[in-house]
């Protein structure tokens, strides 16, 4: 088994560094048409490894779909494997959607250049990555010896989607992030940017300081920690598998850079995506809840219904908040 962490880890690492080594060696500001192409290579990379996900857990490979899912008790084969791993990646991206206005709203507060935005989010999602998988692994660990942790889970993802649902759509002042007010009073910071440099020499005595580069990628890691807290739980909700957690976790990260440069500028349009992300948090937080009476009235397709059942919140969330704005266009200002 540990040969197949090895094995993903390294692939990833090799996506990565194509990326940035590559693809993206000279910074330049990410045009509409080219995020919407690398949007759609990740999720493309992303499908097929659900292929590889089905013949490895269906064959056994290197040990994959040995042990019995907490989830539900049942040993998964290539098919209950396919299905959790698509439903967590699904479940995962839709909740990515928040922290694209974050993010935004980060770069907009530190007026960071638009040509350094991609080399920001590219190391930040790296980071992500470590934190979400000591975070998985925790939560493995939490599950495997503490079965009654999932209702805690459960319970957690009702009460903040009922936060989310009810709570005040106004936007918060990044000035008072207490992370970044943490920076300003222990750490050197530089008034103004140097290229794409996150560290430079500063001062008369040329002490090392950050930019404000770094306290953007800083304050990017941070709030990705905060929306990991809903959302692990949530993939939890789906299955306890480890490899299956951590890898529709990643793939969905992976994509966020791309679809940032892609929706950042249209996500006030969907002004229902944040009720359909609530609906998703509170039906998996009941799936944990009653998880045992819901795998006695549906059978093992429990799974496939509520993959359909995600696609379909996320679908109508989206029509909706497109007809509303057709059906109400925004008023032109009058001219001065």
């Amino acid at each position: 088994m540990l040969w197949i962490w090895i094995g993903f880890l390294v692939f990833i690492f090799a996506l990565l560094a194509l990326d940035l080594g590559v693809f993206h060696r000279r910074a330049h500001v990410v045009s509409i048409r080219e995020a919407m192409i690398w949007s759609a290579v990740w999720v493309v990379i992303s499908l097929l490894f659900g292929i590889f996900v089905y013949l490895g857990y269906q064959h056994h490979w290197l040990g994959l779909g040995t042990a019995p899912d907490a989830i539900g008790g049942e040993v998964n084969n290539g098919a209950n494997a396919l299905v959790k791993y698509l439903t967590g990646y699904i479940v995962e991206k839709s909740l990515s959607m928040d922290n694209i206005f974050v993010m935004a709203m980060l770069f907009a507060f530190f007026a960071v250049p638009a040509i350094y935005q991609h080399r920001v989010l590219f190391w930040g999602i790296l980071g992500a990555l470590v934190l979400r998988g000591a975070m998985i692994a925790l939560g493995a660990q939490l599950i495997s010896r503490y079965k009654w942790i999932l209702y805690v889970f459960g319970a957690f993802l009702i009460v903040t989607a009922l936060k989310m649902l009810f709570s005040r759509s106004e936007k918060e002042d990044p000035g008072r992030n207490i992370v970044l007010r943490l920076i300003r009073r222990w750490l050197p910071i530089t008034h103004e940017y140097h290229g794409k440099h996150f560290f430079v020499r500063h001062g008369p005595d040329a002490r090392w300081a950050l930019t404000p580069l770094a306290v953007a990628l800083v304050l990017i890691e941070a709030t990705d920690v905060v929306f990991a807290v809903d959302s692990i739980p949530a993939i939890f909700g789906v299955t306890a598998d480890p490899f299956l957690v951590f890898t529709s976790n990643v793939f969905a990260i992976l994509g966020l850079r791309s679809l940032y440069f892609a929706l950042a500028g249209m996500m006030d349009k969907f002004r229902y995506l944040k009720v359909s992300l609530a609906v998703i948090l509170a039906l998996v937080g009941v799936k944990m809840l009653i998880a045992r009476q819901l795998h006695h009235l549906l059978g093992e397709h429990v799974n496939i219904y509520l993959l359909a059942l995600v696609m379909l919140i996320l679908v109508v969330g989206v029509l909706a908040s497109i007809i509303v704005v057709r059906c109400n266009p925004p008023v032109p200002r009058p001219q001065e």
